[in-house]
Protein backbone atom coordinates (compact mmCIF):
# COMPACT_ATOMS: atom_id res chain seq x y z
CA UNK A 1 0.00 0.00 0.00
CA UNK A 2 1.19 3.51 -0.72
CA UNK A 3 0.27 5.16 2.57
CA UNK A 4 2.68 5.73 5.42
CA UNK A 5 2.63 3.13 8.16
CA UNK A 6 1.24 4.52 11.40
CA UNK A 7 0.44 1.37 13.34
CA UNK A 8 1.25 -2.31 13.32
CA UNK A 9 -1.94 -4.36 13.22
CA UNK A 10 -0.87 -6.91 15.83
CA UNK A 11 -0.18 -4.21 18.46
CA UNK A 12 -3.15 -1.96 17.89
CA UNK A 13 -4.89 -0.52 20.93
CA UNK A 14 -8.60 0.22 20.75
CA UNK A 15 -7.89 3.96 20.68
CA UNK A 16 -5.45 3.52 17.81
CA UNK A 17 -8.01 1.39 15.98
CA UNK A 18 -10.65 4.07 16.43
CA UNK A 19 -8.24 6.68 15.14
CA UNK A 20 -7.57 4.59 12.03
CA UNK A 21 -11.31 4.07 11.52
CA UNK A 22 -12.07 7.79 11.73
CA UNK A 23 -8.98 9.29 10.10
CA UNK A 24 -8.15 6.85 7.31
CA UNK A 25 -8.96 7.84 3.73
CA UNK A 26 -8.31 4.55 1.95
CA UNK A 27 -5.10 5.82 0.35
CA UNK A 28 -3.03 2.97 -1.04
CA UNK A 29 -5.82 0.42 -0.67
CA UNK A 30 -7.18 -1.31 -3.77
CA UNK A 31 -10.82 -2.44 -3.78
CA UNK A 32 -12.11 -4.77 -6.48
CA UNK A 33 -15.81 -4.23 -7.20
CA UNK A 34 -17.11 -7.53 -8.59
CA UNK A 35 -20.43 -6.41 -9.93
CA UNK A 36 -22.33 -5.15 -12.98
CA UNK A 37 -19.67 -2.64 -14.05
CA UNK A 38 -19.14 1.00 -13.08
CA UNK A 39 -20.37 4.02 -15.04
CA UNK A 40 -17.29 6.18 -14.80
CA UNK A 41 -18.85 9.33 -16.32
CA UNK A 42 -21.56 9.54 -13.66
CA UNK A 43 -21.65 13.03 -12.08
CA UNK A 44 -21.34 11.56 -8.58
CA UNK A 45 -18.19 9.72 -9.60
CA UNK A 46 -16.45 12.79 -10.97
CA UNK A 47 -12.70 12.30 -11.04
CA UNK A 48 -12.86 8.52 -10.69
CA UNK A 49 -10.12 6.71 -12.58
CA UNK A 50 -10.57 2.99 -12.42
CA UNK A 51 -7.46 1.01 -11.57
CA UNK A 52 -8.84 -1.76 -13.81
CA UNK A 53 -11.94 -2.24 -15.93
CA UNK A 54 -12.63 -5.79 -17.08
CA UNK A 55 -15.62 -7.94 -17.86
CA UNK A 56 -15.83 -11.70 -18.03
CA UNK A 57 -17.46 -13.36 -21.03
CA UNK A 58 -18.11 -16.99 -21.80
CA UNK A 59 -16.96 -18.16 -25.23
CA UNK A 60 -17.71 -21.57 -26.68
CA UNK A 61 -14.76 -23.23 -24.98
CA UNK A 62 -13.57 -20.96 -22.15
CA UNK A 63 -14.02 -17.82 -20.12
CA UNK A 64 -12.27 -14.66 -21.24
CA UNK A 65 -11.49 -11.36 -19.54
CA UNK A 66 -12.00 -8.41 -21.87
CA UNK A 67 -11.29 -4.74 -21.39
CA UNK A 68 -14.33 -2.75 -20.26
CA UNK A 69 -15.54 0.61 -21.51
CA UNK A 70 -16.52 2.37 -18.29
CA UNK A 71 -20.16 1.32 -18.40
CA UNK A 72 -22.59 -0.47 -16.10
CA UNK A 73 -25.16 -2.89 -17.54
CA UNK A 74 -27.57 -2.52 -14.59
CA UNK A 75 -26.60 0.26 -12.15
CA UNK A 76 -25.77 -1.90 -9.16
CA UNK A 77 -21.98 -1.63 -9.47
CA UNK A 78 -22.14 2.14 -9.92
CA UNK A 79 -24.06 2.43 -6.65
CA UNK A 80 -21.44 0.27 -4.91
CA UNK A 81 -18.58 2.42 -6.21
CA UNK A 82 -20.37 5.62 -5.17
CA UNK A 83 -20.82 4.39 -1.61
CA UNK A 84 -17.17 3.36 -1.37
CA UNK A 85 -15.98 6.76 -2.59
CA UNK A 86 -18.18 8.64 -0.15
CA UNK A 87 -16.41 6.93 2.76
CA UNK A 88 -12.90 6.08 1.50
CA UNK A 89 -12.34 8.69 -1.23
CA UNK A 90 -8.66 7.86 -1.79
CA UNK A 91 -9.07 4.11 -2.22
CA UNK A 92 -8.30 2.77 -5.69
CA UNK A 93 -11.29 1.04 -7.27
CA UNK A 94 -11.17 -1.63 -9.95
CA UNK A 95 -14.24 -2.85 -11.84
CA UNK A 96 -14.62 -6.54 -12.64
CA UNK A 97 -17.97 -7.09 -14.34
CA UNK A 98 -19.28 -10.54 -13.44
CA UNK A 99 -23.02 -9.76 -13.27
CA UNK A 100 -25.32 -9.45 -16.25
CA UNK A 101 -28.12 -7.14 -17.30
CA UNK A 102 -30.58 -8.87 -14.96
CA UNK A 103 -28.04 -9.06 -12.11
CA UNK A 104 -27.55 -12.76 -12.72
CA UNK A 105 -24.35 -14.70 -13.17
CA UNK A 106 -22.68 -18.10 -13.09
CA UNK A 107 -20.31 -19.44 -10.48
CA UNK A 108 -17.58 -19.93 -13.08
CA UNK A 109 -17.82 -16.29 -14.18
CA UNK A 110 -17.65 -15.11 -10.57
CA UNK A 111 -14.60 -17.29 -9.99
CA UNK A 112 -12.81 -15.96 -13.06
CA UNK A 113 -13.51 -12.36 -12.05
CA UNK A 114 -12.12 -13.05 -8.60
CA UNK A 115 -9.03 -14.68 -10.11
CA UNK A 116 -8.41 -11.57 -12.20
CA UNK A 117 -8.69 -9.35 -9.11
CA UNK A 118 -6.42 -11.56 -7.01
CA UNK A 119 -3.78 -11.71 -9.75
CA UNK A 120 -3.82 -7.90 -9.95
CA UNK A 121 -3.06 -7.43 -6.26
CA UNK A 122 -6.31 -6.09 -4.83
CA UNK A 123 -6.53 -5.84 -1.04
CA UNK A 124 -10.34 -6.02 -0.71
CA UNK A 125 -12.90 -7.91 -2.80
CA UNK A 126 -16.36 -6.31 -2.60
CA UNK A 127 -18.91 -9.05 -3.30
CA UNK A 128 -22.43 -7.61 -3.26
CA UNK A 129 -23.94 -10.91 -4.43
CA UNK A 130 -24.65 -14.40 -3.17
CA UNK A 131 -25.08 -17.94 -4.45
CA UNK A 132 -27.35 -20.33 -2.59
CA UNK A 133 -26.56 -23.43 -4.67
CA UNK A 134 -25.11 -25.90 -2.16
CA UNK A 135 -23.44 -27.96 -4.87
CA UNK A 136 -21.19 -24.97 -5.61
CA UNK A 137 -19.88 -24.46 -2.09
CA UNK A 138 -16.46 -25.99 -2.80
CA UNK A 139 -16.02 -23.82 -5.88
CA UNK A 140 -16.42 -20.76 -3.66
CA UNK A 141 -14.23 -22.25 -0.97
CA UNK A 142 -11.34 -22.59 -3.42
CA UNK A 143 -11.00 -18.87 -4.09
CA UNK A 144 -12.05 -17.77 -0.60
CA UNK A 145 -9.26 -19.90 0.85
CA UNK A 146 -6.80 -18.60 -1.72
CA UNK A 147 -7.67 -15.02 -0.83
CA UNK A 148 -7.30 -15.77 2.88
CA UNK A 149 -3.87 -17.35 2.41
CA UNK A 150 -2.73 -14.32 0.40
CA UNK A 151 -4.01 -11.85 3.00
CA UNK A 152 -6.84 -10.56 0.80
CA UNK A 153 -9.99 -9.37 2.56
CA UNK A 154 -13.47 -10.37 1.32
CA UNK A 155 -16.56 -8.33 2.21
CA UNK A 156 -19.84 -9.89 1.09
CA UNK A 157 -23.60 -9.36 1.17
CA UNK A 158 -26.24 -11.67 2.64
CA UNK A 159 -29.72 -12.81 1.64
CA UNK A 160 -32.20 -9.90 1.59
CA UNK A 161 -35.22 -12.10 2.30
CA UNK A 162 -33.88 -13.98 5.32
CA UNK A 163 -30.31 -13.32 6.42
CA UNK A 164 -30.04 -16.81 7.94
CA UNK A 165 -30.34 -18.50 4.52
CA UNK A 166 -26.81 -19.63 3.59
CA UNK A 167 -25.33 -17.96 0.54
CA UNK A 168 -21.76 -17.79 -0.66
CA UNK A 169 -19.23 -16.25 -0.45
CA UNK A 170 -20.80 -14.77 2.69
CA UNK A 171 -21.26 -17.98 4.65
CA UNK A 172 -17.58 -18.58 5.36
CA UNK A 173 -15.96 -17.49 8.64
CA UNK A 174 -12.99 -15.80 6.95
CA UNK A 175 -15.39 -13.44 5.12
CA UNK A 176 -16.76 -10.21 6.57
CA UNK A 177 -20.45 -10.64 5.80
CA UNK A 178 -22.80 -7.69 6.03
CA UNK A 179 -26.52 -7.16 6.48
CA UNK A 180 -28.43 -3.91 6.00
CA UNK A 181 -29.36 -1.79 9.00
CA UNK A 182 -32.49 0.35 8.95
CA UNK A 183 -32.03 3.84 10.32
CA UNK A 184 -28.44 3.25 11.37
CA UNK A 185 -25.98 6.12 11.09
CA UNK A 186 -24.03 6.09 7.84
CA UNK A 187 -20.67 6.16 9.61
CA UNK A 188 -21.45 3.37 12.08
CA UNK A 189 -20.69 -0.32 12.02
CA UNK A 190 -22.82 -2.80 13.96
CA UNK A 191 -22.01 -6.27 15.25
CA UNK A 192 -24.39 -9.13 15.93
CA UNK A 193 -22.88 -12.46 17.11
CA UNK A 194 -24.40 -15.89 16.70
CA UNK A 195 -24.52 -16.08 12.90
CA UNK A 196 -22.04 -15.98 10.03
CA UNK A 197 -23.67 -12.69 9.00
CA UNK A 198 -22.00 -10.83 11.86
CA UNK A 199 -21.99 -7.21 10.71
CA UNK A 200 -24.54 -4.62 9.66
CA UNK A 201 -24.35 -1.12 8.25
CA UNK A 202 -26.70 1.46 6.82
CA UNK A 203 -28.40 -0.10 3.81
CA UNK A 204 -32.03 1.05 3.77
CA UNK A 205 -33.07 4.05 1.67
CA UNK A 206 -29.51 4.95 0.72
CA UNK A 207 -28.97 7.62 -1.93
CA UNK A 208 -26.55 6.32 -4.55
CA UNK A 209 -25.47 6.78 -8.15
CA UNK A 210 -27.15 4.58 -10.75
CA UNK A 211 -26.89 3.76 -14.42
CA UNK A 212 -27.54 6.45 -17.06
CA UNK A 213 -26.35 9.24 -14.74
CA UNK A 214 -29.31 8.69 -12.43
CA UNK A 215 -29.41 8.80 -8.64
CA UNK A 216 -31.65 6.39 -6.77
CA UNK A 217 -32.68 5.55 -3.25
CA UNK A 218 -31.53 1.96 -2.80
CA UNK A 219 -32.15 -0.72 -0.19
CA UNK A 220 -30.38 -4.01 0.43
CA UNK A 221 -27.36 -5.72 1.93
CA UNK A 222 -25.65 -5.09 -1.42
CA UNK A 223 -25.41 -1.42 -0.44
CA UNK A 224 -24.38 -2.00 3.16
CA UNK A 225 -21.50 -4.19 1.96
CA UNK A 226 -19.48 -1.42 0.19
CA UNK A 227 -19.92 0.76 3.26
CA UNK A 228 -18.11 -1.86 5.34
CA UNK A 229 -15.54 -2.45 2.58
CA UNK A 230 -14.81 1.29 2.72
CA UNK A 231 -14.59 1.23 6.53
CA UNK A 232 -12.04 -1.56 6.20
CA UNK A 233 -10.11 0.39 3.55
CA UNK A 234 -9.89 3.35 5.93
CA UNK A 235 -8.32 1.11 8.58
CA UNK A 236 -5.97 -0.64 6.16
CA UNK A 237 -4.72 2.70 4.87
CA UNK A 238 -3.15 3.44 8.26
CA UNK A 239 -2.50 -0.07 9.60
CA UNK A 240 0.33 -2.16 8.21
CA UNK A 241 0.03 -5.87 7.51
CA UNK A 242 -3.45 -6.53 8.88
CA UNK A 243 -4.38 -10.19 8.28
CA UNK A 244 -8.02 -10.96 7.35
CA UNK A 245 -8.75 -12.57 10.73
CA UNK A 246 -7.05 -9.69 12.54
CA UNK A 247 -9.13 -7.26 10.52
CA UNK A 248 -12.33 -9.09 11.37
CA UNK A 249 -11.49 -9.14 15.07
CA UNK A 250 -10.63 -5.46 14.92
CA UNK A 251 -13.91 -4.61 13.20
CA UNK A 252 -15.78 -6.43 15.95
CA UNK A 253 -14.01 -4.28 18.54
CA UNK A 254 -14.86 -1.12 16.63
CA UNK A 255 -18.52 -1.97 16.02
CA UNK A 256 -21.52 -0.88 18.04
CA UNK A 257 -23.87 -3.50 19.42
CA UNK A 258 -26.69 -4.43 17.04
CA UNK A 259 -30.14 -3.54 18.38
CA UNK A 260 -33.74 -4.17 17.36
CA UNK A 261 -34.07 -0.49 16.46
CA UNK A 262 -31.93 -0.99 13.35
CA UNK A 263 -33.47 -4.35 12.39
CA UNK A 264 -34.15 -4.67 8.67
CA UNK A 265 -36.91 -6.73 7.07
CA UNK A 266 -34.76 -9.86 6.63
CA UNK A 267 -34.17 -10.25 10.39
CA UNK A 268 -36.73 -11.96 12.61
CA UNK A 269 -38.21 -9.99 15.49
CA UNK A 270 -38.93 -11.39 18.93
CA UNK A 271 -42.63 -11.92 18.04
CA UNK A 272 -42.02 -13.88 14.83
CA UNK A 273 -40.80 -17.25 16.22
CA UNK A 274 -37.62 -17.04 14.18
CA UNK A 275 -39.30 -16.15 10.88
CA UNK A 276 -38.53 -13.02 8.87
CA UNK A 277 -40.99 -10.31 9.83
CA UNK A 278 -44.03 -9.82 7.64
CA UNK A 279 -45.40 -6.52 8.91
CA UNK A 280 -42.45 -4.35 7.90
CA UNK A 281 -43.11 -2.23 4.84
CA UNK A 282 -39.92 -3.54 3.19
CA UNK A 283 -40.75 -7.22 3.77
CA UNK A 284 -41.14 -9.44 0.68
CA UNK A 285 -44.06 -11.72 0.01
CA UNK A 286 -43.97 -15.41 0.90
CA UNK A 287 -43.96 -16.24 -2.81
CA UNK A 288 -40.65 -14.47 -3.27
CA UNK A 289 -39.16 -16.22 -0.25
CA UNK A 290 -39.77 -19.54 -2.03
CA UNK A 291 -38.65 -18.43 -5.50
CA UNK A 292 -35.40 -19.94 -6.71
CA UNK A 293 -33.85 -16.92 -8.38
CA UNK A 294 -36.57 -14.30 -8.59
CA UNK A 295 -35.79 -10.94 -6.97
CA UNK A 296 -37.99 -9.48 -4.30
CA UNK A 297 -40.84 -7.08 -5.19
CA UNK A 298 -40.29 -3.55 -6.33
CA UNK A 299 -39.49 -1.46 -3.31
CA UNK A 300 -41.01 1.90 -2.53
CA UNK A 301 -37.85 3.41 -3.97
CA UNK A 302 -39.04 2.30 -7.42
CA UNK A 303 -36.67 -0.55 -8.28
CA UNK A 304 -36.13 -4.15 -7.37
CA UNK A 305 -34.03 -5.05 -4.36
CA UNK A 306 -32.62 -8.53 -5.05
CA UNK A 307 -32.57 -11.11 -2.28
CA UNK A 308 -28.95 -11.00 -3.32
CA UNK A 309 -27.74 -11.32 -6.86
CA UNK A 310 -28.89 -14.61 -8.36
CA UNK A 311 -26.13 -17.04 -9.33
CA UNK A 312 -27.47 -19.93 -11.39
CA UNK A 313 -26.98 -23.65 -10.82
CA UNK A 314 -24.80 -23.84 -13.91
CA UNK A 315 -21.10 -23.96 -13.07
Amino acid sequence: MESAVKFRGSWLSLDEARAAFSEGTGRGVRIAVLDSGIEVNHPRLQGLRLADDWYIVSSEVRLEAKSGDGTDVFGHGTAVADIIRQIAPEAKIGSFRVLGEQLNSRTAIIREGVRQAIDRGYHILNCSFGCGVKEHVLQYKDWIDEAYLKGIHIVAACNNIDFTIPEWPGYFPTVITVNMAKGGAGDRLYYRPGNLVEFAACGVNVSAAWRNRETREVTGSSFATPRVAAFLAKVLSVVDGLHPLEAKALMIRLADKWTQEIRASNVACSDCQGRPICSDKYAPSRRDLCAAVEPSPWSEAGFRTPRTVAVSDRP
